[in-house]
């Protein structure tokens, strides 16, 4: 009786540990935000400290974007940039869904357009 208490111990540590790595997303992520038939180059650099998500996001159009209100809950993703657009502050929001070395997200501009999914794969 007492190793089955510890084989099942030592195997349910055994998954939590490699879930709780398996949920870092720290790290450079890069893909392709489809916009009006044009791939817009997108690299988002991420820092998970449990589930805070910090970092920013640069694309070929200017200055980094800061990310803001990000979490990482489970598999799930959520967060949301400022963008000057032609002038006018526009709030982007991204939520989306991690798969191991992939993010399927779906960005979305405030009152606005989605984008629809954009995959990031995990810069190697």
């Amino acid at each position: 009786m007492t190793r089955r208490i510890l084989f099942a111990t030592a195997a349910l540590c055994a998954i939590f540990t490699v879930a709780a790595l398996a949920a870092d997303i720290s790290g450079n992520w890069s893909g392709n935000l489809q916009a009006g038939g044009d791939a817009i180059p997108l690299t988002f650099i991420f820092k998970q400290d449990g589930e805070k998500l910090t970092g920013s996001v640069i694309s070929p159009q200017g200055s980094p974007l800061l990310l803001n209100d990000g979490k990482v809950v489970g598999d799930k993703v959520s967060f949301f940039v400022m963008a000057d657009m032609n002038g006018t502050q526009t709030k982007f929001f991204s939520e989306g869904v991690v798969k191991g070395d992939e993010i399927t997200l779906n960005i979305a501009a405030e009152g606005g357009p989605d984008f629809g999914p954009t995959l990031l794969k995990r810069a190697k």
